[in-house]
């Protein structure tokens, strides 16, 4: 994969503690997603000791995790619900000049999906690790609409 051009951005960073008898061992996860904003995309999650550590392993797990979505014209095909666990987001086309109409979560993952005009809804939990998932899951349902015709065995002429 082209190291090179991978955008990055880090959602969260989550610090737990763990009470010992010396006092508090703290533990970092960081939810990190990465694309290359053309169409790909990939979301991690990293633990570690340390933060830096944590972001590390958050970016190789979402560099694994990579999907391609169906980007058209900096927007995407049509309207679609993604779920996972509580959370779930509304993605919906928007007209050129809209702008990236969402939240902090769903905003990182789009931005470095390379969509450019979409409106968003939360209308389940506003966990960012869900959003995240969701918005992902969302963005696996898009197909492009030269695909679909191919899928029924039409060209795109006929339409």
């Amino acid at each position: 994969m082209e190291e090179l051009e991978l955008l990055d951005r880090v959602i969260t960073i989550n610090r737990t503690a763990k009470v010992v008898k010396g006092g508090r061992r703290f533990r970092f996860s960081a939810v990190v997603v990465v694309g290359d904003g053309k169409g790909s995309v990939g979301a991690g999650l990293g633990k570690a000791h340390e933060v830096p550590e944590a972001i590390r392993k958050g970016m190789e797990q979402a560099k694994k995790a990579m999907i391609r979505v169906a980007v058209e014209n900096r927007t995407i095909p049509y309207s679609v619900v993604g779920h996972y666990g509580a959370g779930k987001v509304l993605l919906k086309p928007a007209s050129e000049g809209t702008g990236l109409i969402a939240g902090g979560a769903v905003r990182a993952v789009l931005e470095v999906a390379g969509v450019r005009n979409i409106l968003t809804k939360c209308l389940g939990s506003h966990n960012p690790h869900n959003l995240v998932k969701a918005t992902i899951e969302g963005l696996c349902q898009l197909r492009a609409p030269s695909e679909i015709l191919a899928a029924r065995g039409k060209g795109v002429a006929e339409n």
